[in-house]
């Protein structure tokens, strides 16, 4: 796909299933974008990748934990942590909601 072959309608569409609401400009905008990219995709399709093992990591890094060790001298009784608590609920913190249902 070369830059500037995605049509005002394909644009849309994308934006539609990204839940995005993208005005007259900002689709003029990210046509020649758009189809860079997937001209850049398209070149990447083309190489040879027989052979050639796959990789979810490639530094050889390793994640180092640490036993979780509780310090009791840090530790507060439930009474101490609610003591400043706006609002509690049976011993509980009680927050208003941050997500919203769809």
């Amino acid at each position: 796909m070369s830059k500037g072959t995605l049509s005002k309608e394909i644009i849309e569409h994308i934006a539609k299933l990204a839940k995005l609401n993208l005005s007259a400009t900002q689709i003029e905008k990210f046509q020649p974008q758009l189809a860079s990219v997937f001209g850049y995709i398209s070149k990447i399709q083309t190489l040879k990748t027989n052979g050639v093992m796959e990789t979810s990591q490639v530094t050889g890094l390793e994640n180092v934990m640490r036993d979780d060790m509780v310090d009791e001298k840090r530790m507060l009784s439930q009474d101490e942590a609610l003591r400043n608590a706006k609002r509690t609920h049976n011993g509980f913190f009680v927050v208003d909601a941050v997500l919203k249902e769809f």
